[in-house]
């Protein structure tokens, strides 16, 4: 008889997210796999019960140590990026910390390449210093300062690629070679291109986190967190970190974000061509002085991004002729696409950077990794592109 799982690694990546990495439900035959909405769980036995608490059984004790709906998303989630397991958190932020803390302690260092998410960059900031974890900020193009940045106490490098928000792209391949030379794990912030348009595992990552928030979920609906590693790694994050600190997802959004992994290449295909499209627009409108996108040529590392990625995904930053004054009065005239915070999702959403999600950097940081006032975040949706277009054009001509 044949082994179901190595059938589902000759599978294309569309049809294991549709299909999953493990089947209908073991236990009912369900095709979608039920909301295990339960705290508990009840032992068999006293001597069953002993053995899950040891390790020495599988089974289910506890929502806040592990449950069936979340460790179907889990295993989903581990397939696709090529990872043999994966953790579930009730946020980004979560999955953040619990990667941080569980690597680092005091009198370690963790190196950041800049830019990174705004709650990262203020969990560096405010948070690690409290726990004597030193945090160095350096540029990810620069190799030769990255090398001089880590050291002996350095727990963890830590990128996003594409970044958030100047969607600078960084050499995985390269970073890993240099964080493999050195003995420390890298860490990629994979949201932005996801599973299917970019797997740093295979290019060398030890480990591999998402802010399930955005495109895992794709619908605005969901709160979470996910990260992708080796086995023990996995169990040093659940067991040493996450079951204590209680950064849990509920089963039900868990049950959410595997409905949203079945639909992940169709979506990411859409934003990816209307990305396409509103970036060539953008780039030659007047009021508009520049335009990054990874998937087109004038796009400073649009070389290694087509090296390392499948697709180019559905973020553009562009910057407005003015200031902030300028780029308000756009933000403001917009009637399709939604003033909002976070991407992902199915619609299209448009935010300010440096008042907003990167708030937390202070004027100087924001001006040196290039987060200037008249920059604008876009986070292309599913419509009708010409639509978008046509709001972006009329929300333009209030410049």
């Amino acid at each position: 008889m044949s082994d179901p799982k190595e059938q589902t690694r000759k599978w294309g990546f569309a049809t294991l997210a549709v299909h999953g990495s493990g089947g209908a439900d073991p236990a009912t035959g369900a095709v979608s796999r039920p909301i295990y909405q339960s705290s508990t769980f009840a032992f068999k036995s006293a001597e069953s019960g002993a053995a899950i608490f040891a390790g020495e059984e599988d089974g289910y004790v506890y929502t806040r140590i592990s449950n069936p709906t979340t460790r179907g998303l889990e295993q989903e989630l581990a397939s696709l990026e090529g990872g043999e397991a994966a953790v579930a958190f009730a946020s980004g932020m979560a999955a953040t910390s619990g990667v941080i803390l569980t690597l680092a302690g005091t009198g370690k260092n963790v190196v950041l390449c800049e830019p990174v998410y705004g709650g990262t960059h203020k969990l560096a900031l405010d948070i690690l210093p409290r726990l004597g974890i030193e945090h160095r900020l350096v540029d990810g193009l620069d190799l030769v300062r990255l090398r001089e940045a880590v050291d002996a106490d350095t727990a963890l490098v830590w990128i996003e690629t594409p970044a958030n928000p100047t969607l600078k792209v960084l050499d995985i391949a390269a970073i890993a070679e240099l964080t493999r030379k050195a003995g420390m794990p890298l860490v990629v912030d994979n949201t932005f291109a996801t599973p299917y348009y970019q797997q740093p595992l295979a290019l060398g990552a030890q480990i591999v986190v998402h802010s399930a928030t955005k495109y895992i979920s794709g619908h605005g609906d969901t709160i979470a967190g996910l990260v992708v590693t080796d086995q023990e790694t996995a169990d040093h994050i659940r067991n040493d970190t996450l079951r204590d600190i209680g950064g849990v997802i509920s089963p039900f959004n868990s049950w959410l974000l595997l409905r949203g992994l079945k639909t992940l290449p169709v979506r990411m295909d859409r934003h990816s061509f209307n990305a396409m499209r509103v970036a060539q627009y953008l780039s030659f409108h007047p009021k508009v002085t520049r335009v990054l996108y990874p998937g087109m040529r004038t796009h400073p590392q649009h070389e290694i991004a087509a090296r390392q990625m499948k697709g180019f995904g559905g973020m553009v930053t562009f910057f407005v002729k003015g200031g902030r004054a300028e780029g308000a009065r756009f933000l403001n005239s917009l009637k399709l696409c939604t003033l909002a915070v976070s991407l992902g999702d199915c619609d299209t959403l448009i935010e300010h950077p440096a008042s907003m999600t990167h708030s937390t950097y202070s004027e100087e940081d924001l001006a040196e990794f290039s987060i200037t006032p008249d920059l604008i975040r876009l986070s292309v949706g599913i419509e009708d592109v010409n639509d978008i277009i046509a709001d972006l054009k009329q929300g333009l001509e209030n410049i």
